[in-house]
């Protein structure tokens, strides 16, 4: 009889449990992917602008943003068309969309601003106080961004479950209505209305 050692349970744990080897979301990773290449991409377009002065190029670079968005879409989409089981990514990925297309163009000038003002020449960035009528304005502009964001997730989320996805994937992805919701109202209390309140 063989008894099984330490290393054949830790196998089975590794098999059964999904352990060290147990394989990346292909969507999460993607997600992943995107993140760093927007980050990428943003570097590389403000050094190119800045410190090679290669102004058209770095239009170029900076406008291949948006290809990230549908690079993930795609992901997500085939994915699913595949039979891919709905898990947090998949409910991730919409709301990442939003954000990105909401928030990448602040994101973008902001960060040329201070590349600006230290490489370029440029005047010192504008700091936001922390209190009074330019922060008020501020968290309810950013917060306008969000119900933007959220609006963009609800519509993809929609899209997904209706065209590519089937009724088991349908009913996980619509879970994402519920924390869309959750940071909605975190969002407004813990921004607009906080800092209305303090002014």
């Amino acid at each position: 009889m063989r008894f099984r050692g330490s290393g054949d349970a830790d196998s089975a744990g590794r098999r059964e449990g999904g352990g060290v080897n147990a394989p990346i979301d292909p969507v999460l990773g993607t997600i992943a992917a995107c993140e760093g290449g927007f980050w990428a991409l943003l570097a590389l377009g403000l050094c190119l602008r800045y410190l090679l002065r290669r102004r058209r190029m770095s239009v170029l670079v900076l406008g291949a943003v948006p290809l990230l968005d549908v690079a993930l879409l795609v992901a997500v989409g085939v994915d699913l068309a595949r039979g891919g089981e709905v898990g947090f990514a998949h409910r991730l990925a919409p709301i990442y969309l939003g954000c990105t297309v909401m928030f990448a163009g602040p994101i973008i000038r902001w960060a040329d601003a201070r590349f600006a003002y230290r490489f370029g020449g440029g005047p010192i960035p504008a700091k936001v106080p922390p209190r009074g009528p330019e922060r008020r304005r501020k968290e309810w502009v950013d917060f306008a961004r969000w119900l933007g964001a959220a609006a963009i997730a609800t519509a993809l989320t929609l899209a997904l479950g209706y065209t590519v996805a089937d009724a088991p994937q349908r009913s996980g992805l619509f879970g994402v209505f519920g924390s869309l919701g959750v940071v909605t109202a975190i969002w407004l209390l813990t921004g607009p209305v906080w800092y209305s309140g303090r002014s």
